[in-house]
């Protein structure tokens, strides 16, 4: 019962409504909704990667139980590294 709603509640449209007339009276703080808008969404991008694309997080466990050892040696997986040439590293771990 906490998500189910009887009646239309309109709470919402009332609130986008005092915000967009506070925006209005005070277009300064039109940055900080975008700023705070780009930042929250940033932040969900860099989360959906790591859940993405790290070898660390495994989805299927049925069929590939630990992914990181099927990488090869040269597959970059951070988002940032410094002077690291990923294509000239060579194997040096054994084979499981």
């Amino acid at each position: 019962r906490l998500f189910c709603r009887e009646k239309a509640d309109f709470s919402d449209v009332k609130m986008l409504l005092t915000i967009h007339k506070q925006l209005r009276n005070h277009p300064a703080l039109i940055p900080l909704f975008f700023f705070i808008g780009g930042g929250a969404a940033m932040s969900l991008m860099y989360l959906a990667r790591l859940g993405l694309r790290n070898p660390d997080v495994s989805w299927d466990r049925k069929n590939n139980p630990e992914p990181w050892n099927k990488l090869s040696p040269n597959y970059q997986y951070k988002f940032f590294t410094v002077n690291m040439d990923y294509s000239k590293l060579k194997k040096d771990r054994p084979d499981f």
